[in-house]
C-alpha cells in the first residue's frame, strides 16, 4: 500500500528540515522561501519493537518492516487559491496525498526569517486553512451547480442526497471551517463526501516545531494552537526538528538514546511522528513470521482476512481458504509458533474474521 503524507506549512517554519530527518532523501533546508520547488519524496519505515522481539527468537535471515512515504511540499504563501507563489503546483502536489502533516513554527529565532515578520502559529494556521478551504468553495459550488436543479425539482434520489450533502460542506467552508469538521451518519453520505477528494477533507496532524527548552513541555505557542485546533478532528505533535536533526547524526542507536535522555525524552519526535501518521491514515499491521524473514504489512483497520491475504499477493485473496492465526502476545509468551500450538493458542480464521494489529498471519490458500 504506497500511502503518502506530506508535510506542508508556510515557507521556513521546518518543514524541510523535519524532512530530512525523517529521510535519507535530503531537500535542501535552506533559509529563504521555496527553497523546496519539486515535492521530495522519502520512504521511511514504521517503528516497530515487535519485530525486533520476534526476530530475537525466531534468529529470521531477514527484517522487514513497514513504510509510509512523506513528501516536502513547496512553502504555501497566502492568495495561493489564486495561484500566488507556488500555489497552483503546492494545490497539486497536496492532493495526491493521503494525509497532512501540517508544520506550524513554536520557536522564536531572529536569524529565521519568518514570510510575515513574526511568529504567530494560530495566524500561520489559518492562512493555509483558508488558502484550502477556498480551493474546496470552488469544487463544492461547481458540484452544486451540477446536482441543484434535479435535487429541487426532480425526483433523483442521488441529487437529492448529493445536494444536502454538498450543501452541508459548503456551510462549514463558508464558516471558515474545514470539510473534515462536517460528521455525516450513514455509508452513502460517507461515500459521497469521500469521492469529492477535497484537500480539508483529509486527515490532519499539526507538527508543533519547538526550540529544545520546549521539547519535552511546549510553550506558549504550543498551548495557542491547542486553543485553536480544539473542536478540529485533528492531533497534534511537539517536535523539535533541530533537535531531530542532531539525533539523525549519531551513527548508533545507544548514542541516540543517551542524548534523548539527556534532554528528557523517552522517544525521539521524529519516531513519534511516524507512528502518529501511520495511525492518523487508520493503518494497522499484521506479521508473517518465519525463518526466512519477519515482516509487517500495513492494512486499513477493519479489513477481514482474505483483504490482508490480498496485501502479500492478490491470488491469496481469491483462492483463500483460512487464516492461521497467532496473537503476537502469546508468541512473545511461548517462545515459538509449535510451542503455541501445542498450547491450544493458535486460531483457525475463516472470511469473516477482522484482522487485529499485531496478529501473525498464516495464510492457506488455492489458486
Amino acid at each position: 500500500m504506497a500511502l503518502q503524507c506530506g508535510i506542508v506549512g508556510l515557507p521556513n517554519v521546518g518543514k524541510s528540515t523535519l524532512f530530512n530527518c525523517l529521510s535519507n532523501a535530503k531537500a535542501q533546508a535552506a533559509n529563504f522561501p521555496f527553497c523546496t520547488i519539486e515535492p521530495n519524496v522519502g520512504v521511511i519505515t514504521v517503528p516497530d519493537e515487535r519485530l525486533n522481539k520476534l526476530a530475537e527468537l525466531i534468529h529470521p535471515h531477514k527484517i522487514v518492516p513497514t513504510t509510509v512515504e512523506i513528501v516536502d511540499i513547496a512553502g504555501l504563501v497566502k492568495g495561493a487559491s489564486k495561484g500566488e507563489g507556488l500555489g497552483n503546483k503546492f494545490l497539486a502536489n497536496i492532493r495526491e496525498t493521503d494525509a497532512i502533516l501540517h508544520v506550524l513554527r513554536c520557536f522564536d529565532d531572529e536569524n529565521v526569517t519568518h514570510v510575515d515578520g513574526n511568529v504567530d502559529p494560530v495566524r500561520d494556521k489559518e492562512i493555509i486553512d483558508a488558502e484550502l478551504q477556498l480551493k474546496d468553495l470552488e469544487t463544492i459550488e461547481s458540484r452544486i451547480s451540477r446536482v441543484e436543479k434535479q435535487a429541487k425539482t426532480g425526483g433523483d434520489k442521488d441529487a437529492k442526497l448529493a445536494f444536502e450533502v454538498f450543501s452541508r460542506i459548503r456551510e462549514a467552508l463558508l464558516r471558515g471551517q474545514s470539510a473534515r469538521s462536517v460528521i455525516f451518519d450513514t455509508k452513502d453520505e460517507k461515500k459521497m463526501a469521500r469521492e469529492l477528494f477535497l484537500l480539508t477533507a483529509k486527515p490532519v496532524l499539526y507538527v508543533c516545531n519547538v526550540d529544545e527548552a520546549s521539547a519535552v513541555n511546549g510553550n506558549q505557542y504550543v498551548e495557542a494552537v491547542h486553543e485553536a485546533v480544539k473542536n478540529e478532528n485533528a492531533q497534534i505533535l511537539v517536535v523539535a526538528a533541530k533537535i531531530e536533526s542532531e539525533i539523525a547524526e549519531f551513527d548508533t542507536y545507544e548514542e541516540r538514546e543517551m542524548f534523548l535522555k539527556e534532554i528528557g525524552l523517552e522517544e525521539s519526535g521524529v519516531s513519534r511522528l511516524v507512528k502518529t501518521a501511520y495511525s492518523l491514515l487508520d493503518l494497522q499491521t499484521f506479521l508473517t513470521a518465519g525463518v526466512q524473514e519477519v515482516r509487517a504489512w500495513t492494512f486499513q483497520k477493519g479489513w477481514k482476512a482474505p483483504q490482508c491475504a490480498g496485501v502479500i499477493h492478490t491470488d491469496f485473496e481469491k483462492g483463500f481458504i483460512r487464516a492461521e492465526v497467532i496473537k503476537y502476545e502469546d508468541f512473545i509468551a511461548y517462545g515459538s509458533e509449535n510451542a503455541v500450538k501445542e498450547a491450544g493458542k493458535m486460531s483457525v480464521e475463516g472470511k469473516e474474521y477482522v484482522v487485529q494489529d499485531g496478529d501473525i498471519m498464516h495464510f492457506r490458500f488455492n489458486v
